[in-house]
């Protein structure tokens, strides 16, 4: 078995974050209780529990000209699905905290991103590479990049 990542998190009601995952993510539901549901997050579990108050954001952080909130979570998607669910989210009227871009353009980290909100302020992020091998790539993992091991013999 692959290793599934699970989260648990804290919402206002379930009705709102049963119609936002499930309905516009379209996320399946998995099992559920009068004070929290389960849903299928891109093949990773979520657990929605209601509690008083609400999460949201308790800071930003600068990251390639964006305040990005914090905390976040979100999926890293392929890059025609990021598209498809971007323009599905400004059909339905998304209010995004980051509008889709492409960040760190040109560098070994280029991504498409963009940030929303749940019902209960909690903070998504859902990326793209075009490389999916890009992932986790720094410049020193880059042949012909400053820092690479080789990056001298490439350019000789």
């Amino acid at each position: 078995m692959v290793p599934l990542f699970h989260l648990a998190l804290p919402v206002v009601d379930l009705k709102s974050t049963r119609t936002f995952y499930c309905g516009l993510l379209g996320c399946a539901e998995g099992r559920s209780a009068e004070r929290w549901v389960d849903v299928d997050f891109f093949g990773h579990q979520l657990s929605f529990h209601v509690v008083p108050g609400r999460a949201g954001i308790v800071g930003r952080n600068p990251v390639d000209g964006d305040a990005v909130p914090i905390p976040h979570f979100g999926a890293i998607l392929p890059w025609e699905d990021f598209w498809a669910l971007a323009e599905r989210l400004r059909v339905h009227g998304a209010d995004f905290v980051i509008s889709p871009r492409i960040r760190f353009e040109g560098q070994v980290g280029e991504q498409a991103t963009m940030f929303i909100l749940d019902p209960s302020d909690n903070a998504l992020e859902f990326k793209s590479f075009k490389d999916p091998s890009r992932v986790f790539a720094t410049a020193i993992d880059t042949p012909g990049a400053a820092g690479h091991p080789h990056a001298a013999d490439e350019r000789e």
